[in-house]
């Protein structure tokens, strides 16, 4: 930009930022010409706090990518700890998910992924905690669904259910039968009871 010769490049740019650019540009505070060179091909992501069914999902991510560098043998994270995660609104997003689980593997001791709970100080603004009236059974019972749900209702596997819930997959099914959860009618042949002989559910 701004030279008299031309020179032919082959680049490819991916830019990131949390920041309202075409508001920023509006507002003269983000050159409008750099923002329509980048604005080509734009992909917003929703910040943590709009999907915590992925939330499981990036703990087990997180807690094996770390428990490798340690070499530290983590084989569990506790339903309630795991339940507690998913409640908590993100305020800084991924990276604040992936300090605190880093940290929890320093701290662990055992096999079990021992996370601090207490360092969970959401913002002011932060969304509102549960209704006091909702018991231990029900926030257990929508977290379990939620983990159901995006793992297509797959129960064993590396990304079943069962692994991302950190439950062995008898203990997942007795919590099913207790909490009455089923899969919607769309498989009429699925039911808690038959999980062990349905298919895909029993891989």
């Amino acid at each position: 930009m701004g030279s008299s010769r031309t020179m032919r490049v082959d680049t490819r740019v991916v830019a990131a930022t949390n920041g309202d650019l075409a508001r920023m540009v509006a507002d003269k505070q983000f050159r409008n010409d750099l923002y329509y060179r980048l604005n080509v091909f734009p992909i917003t992501v929703p910040p943590l706090c709009e999907r915590p069914e992925d939330i499981p999902l990036l703990v087990h991510f997180f807690a094996h990518k770390f428990a490798k560098q340690m070499k530290k043998p983590i084989e569990r994270i506790p339903t309630q700890t795991m339940a507690a995660l998913t409640a908590y609104p993100w305020p800084g997003n991924i990276r604040e998910l992936q300090n605190l689980v880093g940290r929890a593997m320093i701290l662990s001791r055992g096999r079990i992924l021992e996370v601090p709970l207490p360092a969970l100080q959401p913002a002011a603004d932060a969304a509102p905690a549960p209704p006091a009236a909702a018991t231990l059974a029900a926030i257990e019972r929508e977290h379990i669904l939620r983990v159901l749900r995006a793992s297509n209702w797959m129960i064993g596997g590396a990304t079943g259910a069962s692994a991302c819930l950190g439950l062995p997959r008898t203990t997942l099914h007795h919590k099913l039968r207790k909490l009455g959860i089923t899969r919607p009618p769309r498989d009429d042949h699925w039911s808690p009871d038959r999980m062990r002989s349905a298919s895909p559910l029993a891989s």
